[in-house]
Formats: C-alpha cells, structure tokens, sequence
C-alpha cells in the first residue's frame, strides 16, 4: 500500500505479449545508479582527499560512512583529537559530513577515514600555550594507579603523578585525592611534544 499513487523509474525485463504480462524492476535500477556513484567515487579517492559522506552506520569502534556506493572506516580515534566515549554522541545515522581519506586499500576496496584531520592538532601549538610554570585548570578525566590524568582542552591532557599530588609522604590512591569530572589547578612541570605528554603537579 506504501507504493501506490508513487512515480518510480523502473527497467523492463521481459515481456510476454501473448499474456500481455511485463515484469519490470526497480532493483535494477537502483543498482545501476548505485554502480554509477561507485565508479564515480572511486575516480575521487585517493588519500589525503577530502570528501562529503553520510553517516550509514555507527558502532563503539567508529562510524560507518557512505561516500557515494563506497563505505569508508572513521575510527573512533580518528574522529576528534579529544577523548570520544561514545560515536553515538557525536554523530547520528543519515548526518552528512566532510572527511578526509587517511588510507585507501584498492585491492581490499577498503577506505580509513579521519574526521579530527580537518582540524588543526592542538599539540602543535602545546609549548606556545602552556609553558613550564603555567598555573593550569582542568578536567580529572582519568584514574590510574599511578596519578591522574587532567584534560586542559580538547585533545590535549596533562599526567598528576601520584608523586605530585601532595606533600604528604603515605601513598595514598589517587582516587582518594582526585574524583573523575572534578575540577583541579595544576602547575605545568614539564613537556614532551613528541611523546605528546605534559607532566604536571598539583602540590
């Protein structure tokens, strides 16, 4: 009942005059459009190319994107510079989005995609922004062990070493110092760009 009273493009696969029968299909149709948009995405696909997709499917370890007949890989840590729980909540099936070609596979067909690569990385301007002695605020994103770990900005965390927490010589859990989404003062210590770590100390 969904179909009636609707326009379709449909192909004509046979007909029988005698019983003044024809049998058409849509399918078909569709598949040749679908095989049109491949053979056009594949002649733009190369990596470091930026293209436009939709969001097809959505899984914990990334976002299935639609490129026109070709599916394509976002991984989740590919999507922002900064910590992502869950792809669920940055995008929604059917969203439509621009993303870069990081990896193209042409024997496998397959394509790694990167979202976060749009945008410029927040560590190549880290040293500029917090030099050694900086008083910083941040976000408790992370419990370990052995400290926590504080997010200063999107995409750009600093380690407390238990060690830096407090003056008091008992090891004590961090987790007896520091609860997650608490918000702390910390003074920068030190910084490795190329490790892409930043040490910091909140005593």
């Amino acid at each position: 009942d969904a179909w009636k009273g609707r326009e379709i493009p449909v192909k004509v696969l046979k007909v029988n005059r005698r019983r003044s029968n024809i049998v058409l299909s849509h399918k078909v149709v569709l598949e040749e459009e679908v095989s049109q948009r491949k053979n056009s995405t594949l002649e733009m696909i190369d990596e470091g190319v930026i293209l436009e997709g939709k969001v097809k499917n959505i899984t914990d370890y990334g976002v299935f994107i639609d490129l026109g007949g070709i599916d394509g890989l976002l991984h989740v840590t590919d999507i922002c510079w900064g910590r992502v729980q869950n792809p669920n909540d940055m995008f929604k099936v059917d969203d439509a989005l621009q993303v870069k070609v990081l990896k193209y596979d042409r024997e496998k067909g397959r394509v790694s995609l990167g979202y976060k690569q749009l945008f410029p990385d927040p560590w190549d301007t880290v040293e500029e922004r917090y030099p050694i002695g900086l008083r910083v605020r941040g976000k408790v994103v992370s419990i370990i062990d052995y400290g926590a770990f504080v997010e200063l900005e999107e995409g750009v965390e600093g380690l407390v070493h238990i060690s830096e927490m407090t003056w008091s010589k008992r090891t004590k859990h961090p987790a007896k110092i520091v609860s997650i989404g608490q918000l702390i003062d910390a003074i920068v210590l030190n910084i490795d760009t190329k490790e892409k770590r930043i040490s910091l100390g909140l005593k």
